[in-house]
């Protein structure tokens, strides 16, 4: 048997997740529809909109962000498309992946074609978040490493799966959609802190419905093509990809949901800045100082993290959130960062090059990230000096909003609220959504999708 066999045999069989499982999922989609929401706005998503309004209709298909419908492919690459916009959206380290941005998109909007009801969208969202965790460990880290952006590669195929099983193909569907999900696969590092970033959720979303209503009128290419010569792992693999154990894979109980987890974001910017971000709250927690006390700060990441954030002195909001300088200094300046620091205008006013240049980046080295033991994770560290000689040091080596460190029930609604600040009943919503397992159906999330800023 090989991966994708495996993968869809295990996602077939699974008919009953625990209900830790199922509570981790809903927070996951909550969170997911609160950055959908706030990213629709965002240049990405209008621009996307705007050249596929000719498949919006106010009757027929599922729900788009800003009002109107349209078949369920083009809605997901829409939704997908806002809700990676403004990379508040949560990741995933077993996929290398934004990978809720991906899945829930894709999954609402078969949900609205085909009537499923909220338990149905939570099992399909944990068989596709299982999916990207293995396809994700057979080529990762090195796939992310070599500039692959896992979530509109990884985050395709897995969630293909994810789609079948909405859909009810049997293991053979989902292996096919699996497959063509492969040939869909696509996605650079190199265009993160562009437009283009955000909608490769959207490809990625669109793509695996695709894959998986090709899998349903029998279409497959290889089902051996992730281990194939010339297949994913040769391709797209990096230098030291691990491979795939089917009997592993098969193998596995416990859901990677409850043993790894998503991490939602506490900033509204690219995670490679988060744990430096962190670290330099828990200094500012314990130590009195204020922005004018600083004289530098140096931070310490990963190779990959450090190639993530390309711009020194970002010229756009896009550059900015793949901004080191621009992330520390605006927390210094305020103390937090929200989704309104990263506006044109806002980056605009706040980029000063004599400040950010107080804040520096160096990356470990090459034989030290390969020397880390497995399953081990290199600290990201911060040093502050300031102007009276004190000197205040802080690592860390997860975010805030690990399962070791998971946000309070208060700051989950905060950044719901937050994000959907001009959204009339947010706070209902949100208790709607705490019963998603119960609802019937997807029409409560009516007003959500119709009362929009876009409009």
């Amino acid at each position: 048997m090989n991966a994708i066999e495996a993968i869809a045999a295990w996602s077939h069989r699974q008919n009953s997740f625990s209900l830790q499982a199922r509570e981790l999922a809903r927070l996951a989609i909550t969170d997911t529809l609160a950055c959908l929401y706030a990213g629709q706005q965002d240049f990405s998503s209008r621009a996307v909109r705007r050249a596929f309004s000719e498949y919006l209709n106010p009757d027929a298909g599922a729900r788009v962000i800003g009002g109107g419908k349209a078949p369920a492919a083009i809605a997901a690459l829409l939704n997908a498309t806002a809700a990676h916009a403004i990379d508040y959206d949560d990741n995933f380290q077993p996929g290398m992946s934004h990978a809720s941005a991906v899945l829930v998109p894709a999954l609402l909007a078969v949900a609205d074609e085909i009537n499923a009801s909220g338990h149905q969208l939570i099992d399909a969202y944990l068989v596709g978040l299982q999916a990207q965790a293995f396809v994700g460990w057979g080529v990762g880290p090195s796939h992310y490493t070599a500039g692959w952006h896992g979530t509109s590669t990884v985050g395709c195929i897995g969630t293909a799966a994810g789609v079948a099983r909405l859909l009810g193909l049997d293991s053979a569907g989902m292996a096919r959609a699996l497959s063509n999900a492969v040939s869909f696969a696509s996605g650079t590092k190199g265009q993160f802190g562009t437009p283009i970033k955000p909608l490769h959720a959207g490809w990625a979303a669109r793509n695996a419905i695709d894959a998986a209503r090709f899998a349903e009128q029998g279409m497959q290419g290889r089902i051996d093509i992730l281990e194939a010569p010339q297949g994913f792992l040769e391709l797209f693999g990096g230098e030291s990809p691990s491979g795939w154990n089917a009997e592993q894979i098969l193998a596995t109980e416990k859901h990677v949901i409850e043993t790894v987890g998503v991490m939602p974001k506490r900033h509204p910017c690219c995670g490679s800045t988060h744990m430096i971000i962190d670290a330099l709250c828990d200094i500012r927690e314990q130590h009195v100082f204020a922005d004018e006390d600083v004289v530098s700060v140096a931070t310490l990441v990963g190779i990959a993290n450090q190639r993530n954030l390309a711009y020194t002195v970002p010229e756009d909001e896009m550059q900015a959130r793949f901004s080191m300088p621009y992330c520390v200094d605006t927390l210094l300046r305020n103390g937090a960062l929200g989704v309104n620091d990263f506006t044109p205008q806002r980056v605009a006013d706040l980029t000063d090059p004599e400040r950010l240049a107080r804040i520096s980046m160096q990356a470990y080295s090459a034989a030290q990230e390969k020397d880390t033991p497995p399953g081990e994770r290199l600290p990201h560290r911060v040093t502050v000096t300031l102007k009276d000689g004190r000197v205040f040091e802080a690592e860390r080596t997860l975010a805030k909003g690990s399962l070791i460190e998971p946000f309070t029930p208060a700051e989950r609604l905060q950044k719901f609220v937050d994000c959907c600040a001009s959204l009339r009943h947010a706070e209902p919503l949100f208790a709607q959504l705490e019963r998603l397992d119960e609802q019937q159906d997807m029409t409560f999330l009516t007003a959500f999708f119709a009362d929009s800023r876009q409009q």
